[in-house]
């Protein structure tokens, strides 16, 4: 097989863009940390920690019996049961949202769980926490070797949160929702979507600074901005241009570690509309030096049938790789057809989830950055046979896909692999098998010519 399998010319009229190249990916590794697996709450966390996932029933409602709240995928009649149920005893220890190298440490990776359970509303007795982890790709096994918790013991966040009367003022899921982290010298900095903000925390989690986003010298702002209430009329305007979970999905750190770029999952709303701006995402600088927005954007385009990036992550000091992906899961050689329905079938399979490689050094017009290529995670080749689980799939032997609603992990793990994994939704997500909630997957992908490219 020729690891070039198609170049073709993705440039919109009138652009000079040159073309942008497919290329193979083989699957080099898989390992699984399954879908239940919990971590206590800390010891001096509220009491009401030791269980997560009460308000996640009808109209938010609190709930204390435990598994009493099925998970399914979504409202009828195209919702499919999960298998697991709500309230939680514990802490979920799912729902990875951005991935980087631990330095020093080779074989390790920080990852981020993100809100808990998608809203602010649902996730209130939710910890937010990032973690050290280390997948065995011998073994399959994936081990968590450290949990830290969010806090504001010193009182920085300047709004008020869930456990504002604590003494360690542990962060919730309805305090933030974090989406993307970078290591730093001093810490570590958090991008999440609620604001959408930059948070920077020190190594044990403790919040050292949040910062309001702004973009060509307004605050932006999402729905579930803290300045933000409900309108007082029913067709009440409110001043947000960012769209509800739009916020910094990715966030990428230059190799110097000068500079952050972070990425918005979701295109803009036009100022005092209800409409896009454009099937692209604002890429934000922030100076981590001067630790303030440096006032340039860019903007990345999409690709036809994406709506949304999952993670973004430098591999040297001017290309980087980027999830794109639509909102299906599933593969799609079960795809509901001929009448059948769920939960035998899926409603809306996955057809795009893609990493694409672009040139941040490189302006393509209206600060439009280069796409120079990409990976099509719905077609890995698997010649060896190493895939750990396949689920409910028609594909031939020797194929592998990574069906998931949402994949938002990527990172560089030396020149001819890169490392993906998921993010499951837990108990929200059944993209691997059709009635079984997915588990956090990390594959290990060879994918030399893509990272060769320029």
């Amino acid at each position: 097989m020729l690891g070039s399998l198609v170049t073709a010319a993705l440039a919109l009229p009138g652009q000079g863009q040159a073309a942008e190249r497919d290329f193979e990916a083989v699957l080099a590794g898989h390992a699984v940390l399954p879908a239940n697996t919990m971590v206590p709450a800390p010891g001096d966390a509220p009491a009401e920690t030791r269980m997560s996932g009460r308000f996640t029933g009808p109209g938010n409602l609190r709930t204390d019996q435990a598994g009493s709240i099925p998970g399914t995928t979504g409202p009828a009649p195209d919702g499919r049961p999960t298998g697991l149920s709500l309230p939680f005893q514990g802490q979920p220890v799912q729902g990875f949202s951005g991935i980087k190298p631990v330095a020093g440490e080779p074989g390790a990776y920080w990852v981020l769980t993100d809100n808990g359970f998608g809203n602010k509303r649902n996730s209130s007795d939710a910890l937010l926490a990032f973690r050290k982890i280390r997948p065995d790709f011998a073994t399959g096994a994936v081990q968590v070797e450290q949990t830290i918790f969010l806090s504001d013991p010193e009182r920085k966040v300047p709004f008020r949160i869930v456990h504002e009367a604590t003494e360690r003022r542990y962060l919730t899921g309805a305090d933030f929702d974090p989406e993307s982290i970078q290591p730093v010298a001093d810490g570590f900095w958090i991008g999440e979507e609620f604001g959408p903000f930059l948070v920077h925390v020190d190594r044990e989690g403790r919040v050292r600074r949040v910062v309001e986003t702004k973009l060509d010298g307004q605050v932006l702002m999402s729905p579930d901005h803290p300045a933000l209430s409900t309108a007082a009329t029913p067709n009440g305007v409110l001043p947000f241009r960012s769209r509800r979970s739009g916020g910094f999905e990715g966030m990428a750190l230059t190799p110097d570690g000068k500079t952050l770029w972070a990425m918005l999952e979701k295109p803009l709303f036009k100022p005092g509309s209800d409409q896009g701006e454009g099937n692209f995402l604002r890429v934000l600088e922030f100076s981590v030096e001067k630790g303030e927005w440096t006032g340039r954007s860019k903007r990345f385009r999409l690709s036809e049938g994406a709506v949304s990036i999952g993670d973004f992550n430098f591999i040297d000091d001017r290309r980087a790789l980027v999830i794109e992906r639509d909102d299906g899961e599933g593969d799609p050689s079960r795809a509901c057809t001929g009448g059948a329905k769920p939960p035998a079938c899926f409603a809306t399979p996955a057809r795009v989830k893609r990493i694409t490689l672009v040139d941040m050094g490189a302006d393509e017009g209206d600060g439009e950055i280069r796409r120079i290529g990409g990976i099509d995670l719905m077609a890995i080749r698997d010649p060896k046979g190493l895939a750990r689980q396949r689920g409910d799939t028609g594909l031939e032997a020797g194929r592998f896909s990574f069906p998931f609603l949402t994949i938002e992990n990527v990172a560089r793990v030396d020149d001819t692999h890169i490392i993906v994994a998921n993010d499951n939704n837990l108990p929200f997500s059944a993209g691997r098998q059709l009635a079984k909630a997915d588990d956090n997957e990390f594959i290990l992908l060879s994918v030399p010519e893509l990272l060769q490219a320029r």
